[in-house]
């Protein structure tokens, strides 16, 4: 009998649906209060996962979801350069 290997899933703070923690995008805050796109996944701070698609980050934009994931209030500025650096 084959073992079956376990897929770790994450839920996107967009959509909010359960996806393959692989086809997700990390967002990361770092203890130092940065905010930061992390492609590799294994960057050390509190995290939110969000689609590769840009409906799914400007849905979480506007319900506030970043704010409440991360606890904190967010500026603009970092939401602009976050989606710079995921869709440029």
């Amino acid at each position: 009998m084959a073992i079956v290997k376990k897929i770790p899933t994450r839920l996107c703070i967009g959509c909010q649906e359960q996806h393959p923690k692989k086809e997700l995008i990390r967002i990361v805050k770092s203890p130092e209060g940065e905010f930061f796109v992390d492609l590799t996944g294994k960057k050390s701070g509190r995290g939110a996962y969000v689609c590769r698609n840009r409906e799914c980050f400007d849905k979480a934009v506007k319900e506030h979801r970043f704010a409440k994931s991360f606890k904190c209030s967010i500026d603009q500025a970092i939401f602009a350069e976050l989606e710079k650096q995921l869709f440029e």
